[in-house]
């Protein structure tokens, strides 16, 4: 590909990655997308995905561009669906749009796209052009391609502690570790998740509400590990109508059937023990991609044991706690040796408020999204 033609494209899929984040909602279980359609140097139509069952980017690009599509070229950061959802396919309206000439960044891994949305465009006549700006695209898209290849969420956790590590003192008390600026950072990060994940003993400890403030188009679940149903009837999070106590069959049904009864949803596991990863894998087939965990430390713990932690932000105070009986952030087994223990890409660290906030990648499904980080 010539160097000018290269860098054109790559101007026009920039604008596309640009419209893709504007959506005011999470756009889950489907990707971000967004369309530029370009026309002798000129755009003449620009579109993005707002959410599920709401029309694909492409489709508010082509009605926006009208007849002027025709002999245009189309950007969109992800390859253009050919299937039947909630929507048409994009490939059917672009074809009868008279586009010329395609470009897209990466490719589409759902089973019911890839590769063949490009092939039809192909067949048809059309000039498709690929890997564009794909590096950026896949960073916009890691929750969605991360989802499509293993089946699980994409899972960032948030600690907040003391300079040694410490989320509570030996009696318990944790608030307030960190400043307002700190915690009003945190409630920033969990809009962009569908879902915010804490153990039982956070609960009753300090009744957290776990939404967003202020309160934003969709609230996001609330999920509560809880073994043994110690879950208060007046807990904030199950006022929220959003939320799902996942638990054990070893328990009797009455406190699940109390849950229920105030508009919980209660999943119920085999065994003494909540599998995390099957949970993982439950919420997923539910439509819930994304999933913020924020506590406790035996909870963290045994994210970090099962390497199920893609991102993590970790709010640092200027104070040391001490003791050996103060909370650490993590329990669960850890490591015997440093070989194994889990490092930082990608980490960069940051002042807030009267502290730091370390933020870094731990999955290679965590891309570096530096530049899409205040955009919700």
């Amino acid at each position: 590909m010539p160097s000018t033609l290269l860098q054109t494209d790559q101007r026009y899929m920039r604008e596309a990655l640009s419209l893709a984040r504007q959506s005011p909602v999470l756009p889950y279980p489907n990707p971000w997308v967004g369309c530029v359609i370009v026309r002798n140097g000129k755009v003449v139509g620009r579109g993005f995905h707002h959410g599920a069952g709401t029309p694909h980017a492409e489709i508010e690009a082509l009605r926006q561009a009208g007849a002027r599509a025709r002999n245009a070229t189309l950007y969109v950061n992800l390859e253009p669906c050919c299937h039947f959802g909630r929507t048409p396919p994009c490939t059917d309206r672009i074809l009868q749009s008279g586009i010329r000439r395609v470009v897209y960044a990466i490719r589409d891994p759902n089973p019911a796209v890839e590769g063949r949305g490009a092939t039809i465009l192909k067949k048809r006549g059309l000039e498709v052009a690929s890997g564009v700006c794909a590096a950026e695209a896949a960073a916009l898209n890691e929750v969605y391609l991360k989802f499509r290849a293993t089946g699980l969420p994409f899972v960032t956790a948030k600690v907040a502690t003391s300079l040694d590590g410490k989320i509570a003192t030996r009696t318990g008390v944790s608030k307030w570790i960190t400043d307002q600026t700190a915690r009003r950072r945190a409630r920033q990060i969990r809009r962009k998740h569908q879902a915010v994940l804490v153990g039982v003993n956070t609960i009753l400890a300090d009744d957290p509400h776990l939404g967003l403030r202020p309160p934003g188009p969709v609230e996001p679940w609330r999920i509560v590990l809880d073994s043994r149903l110690r879950i208060p009837l007046r807990a904030q999070v199950l006022k929220s109508g959003r939320c799902i106590v996942a638990t054990t069959d070893s328990l009797s049904s009455y406190k699940a059937k109390q849950l229920k009864r105030i508009g919980a949803r209660v999943w119920r596991f085999p065994g003494r023990r909540i599998p995390i990863k099957r949970l993982l894998k439950k919420l997923a087939r539910a439509g819930i991609f994304s999933v913020m965990v924020e506590g406790g430390s035996e909870v963290l713990g045994s994210f970090y044991d099962l390497r199920l932690i893609d991102r993590i932000y970790w709010f640092l105070a200027p104070m040391i706690i001490g003791s050996e009986q103060s909370r650490p952030a993590f329990k669960g087994r850890g490591v015997s040796r440093l070989e194994p223990a889990a490092r930082l890409r990608n980490f960069r660290i940051e002042p807030v408020g009267n502290g730091w906030m370390i933020r870094g990648n731990m999955s290679r499904w965590a891309l570096d999204q530096a530049d899409n980080e205040n955009t919700l």
